[in-house]
């Protein structure tokens, strides 16, 4: 069982896979010469050359188009995006081309692509680079939507994601890149629209995914010290998304509250709680409440990030109000 952290973790899983099938390639801006902007790619060139580690222009749109046209014709491409944000640009070739072309095609093209890169806010970056981009993939059928909270996550689940004959979408996070975990050293693979129920209990449940995963688990520590059972499910995946799973803990706690980066106006917690409310609506007890980014752009000043985005407090403070304890 080896200690890594999830930059190396997600090194481990690139570079497993292209050993394994000479048609994946990493290609994105400063991941072969620099290593990586995070050092996510360190020590690839190296290992597999310039044909398969491949530097790019700025040119996002022209990068991910690539990544599509070489997903049609047989290869298996990684598209690393230096920041979500940086997708923007590319948006037209991920969703309108990427995600569509299987079904336009009628099956006659598979786009077996993956893009990723960091998502949402790291410290001081400001509007600009901070944007949590998963409402804005997750909402177009044909992208699966995938993100982790540890190494051990971050490992499988990139496996799964470059193996996976559909285009995904990868969430990472700057803020996490050097955390360790303990990740086994025989090969595994985590299925795509599997969450992870990391503790289970009975008086409310607590949803999320990502780096906001890490962010909760010191208020459900918190919880438990106090005799409140809590429920704690990582998704993991946003799609597909594991429903049995959401609504069968719902429906034994009868209590939801939704943490997730993004904002509140059409988040991927506002799906979550309406799909709660239509499976689980007879088991409620309180309403689903969500705990997201405060509605405005990303500020840069520390003090402000930590007023904007979700914290321990906030997610409390939803917490006991579910619970009556207000």
């Amino acid at each position: 069982m080896a200690k890594l952290q999830i930059r190396e973790a997600l090194r481990r899983a690139m570079v497993e896979e292209m050993q394994r099938d000479e048609r994946i390639f990493l290609m994105g801006e400063e991941v072969a010469h620099y290593k990586g902007a995070y050092k996510v790619s360190q020590g690839m060139l190296e290992e597999f050359g310039p044909t398969r580690v491949v530097d790019t222009p700025i040119s996002e749109g022209g990068f991910a188009g690539l990544g599509v046209g070489a997903a049609m014709v047989g290869m298996r491409p990684i598209i690393e995006f230096m920041t979500w944000n940086f997708s923007l640009v590319a948006y037209d070739q991920v969703i309108n081309s990427a995600a569509k072309i299987y079904q336009m095609s009628g099956g006659q093209f598979s786009v077996p692509v993956v893009f990723r890169g960091p998502n949402g806010a790291a410290e001081n970056l400001a509007a600009q680079h901070s944007t949590a981009v998963d409402s804005l993939y997750a909402h177009f059928p044909g992208l699966k939507v995938v993100t982790y909270a540890d190494a051990h996550d971050a490992y499988g689940l990139l496996k799964a994601a470059i193996r996976d004959d559909n285009p995904v979408v990868f969430l990472e996070s700057e803020m996490t890149y050097g955390v360790k975990g303990e990740v086994p050293d025989e090969e595994f693979i985590i299925p795509l629209g599997q969450a992870n129920v990391r503790r289970t209990g009975s008086d409310v449940t607590l949803v999320t995914w990502g780096k906001q995963a890490l962010n909760c688990m010191g208020v459900v520590d918190q919880l438990v010290s106090q005799g409140v059972d809590v429920e704690f499910i990582d998704l993991r995946s946003l799609r597909p998304l594991d429903h049995k799973t959401l609504f069968t803990s719902v429906a034994k706690t009868g209590r939801c509250v939704v943490v997730h980066e993004g904002h509140l106006f059409a988040g991927v917690g506002a799906e979550i709680a309406a799909r709660i409310q239509e499976a689980c609506f007879d088991y409620l007890e309180a309403p689903v409440l969500r705990v997201t980014n405060r509605d405005v752009p990303q500020p840069y000043a520390t003090n402000l990030e930590k007023l904007v985005n979700p914290s321990p407090d906030r997610i409390l403070a939803a917490i006991n109000r579910v619970l009556g304890r207000a």
